[in-house]
């Protein structure tokens, strides 16, 4: 049993992206799958509470989905955070440069 609630757990955290945070709360980005997600949530709090849901990645039509309490909230915040989660969903997405991509090649 806690073998499975151990591959549960890791799984899991291979879909987390990363946090973020404001004054009052850190936000937690998770990818829907391991292998081109076509969406991602934000979460906050001990409760796992939804706050955004952004899908269609994939098919380039995106649409976000916020959870009840945070619907209410001013225009300029949902903009910051949407920003803010798409900068963490992606930073982590991102292949490093190798040396070769370093390398430059002058043929003149």
């Amino acid at each position: 049993m806690a073998d499975a609630a151990r591959a549960g757990r890791s799984a899991a955290d291979s879909l987390e992206r990363g946090t973020f945070h404001d004054e009052v709360r850190t936000y937690k980005v998770r990818a829907s799958s391991a292998d081109a997600p076509d969406s991602f949530q934000v979460y906050t709090g001990d409760r796992e509470d939804i706050v955004l849901i952004i899908s269609g990645i994939n098919s380039g039509d995106l649409k976000a989905t916020w959870g009840p309490f945070w619907r209410g909230f001013k225009p300029q915040w949902r903009a910051w955070l949407e920003d803010s989660a798409f900068r963490v969903f992606y930073s982590r997405n991102r292949p490093r440069p190798t040396a070769r991509d370093r390398e430059r090649f002058c043929e003149g």
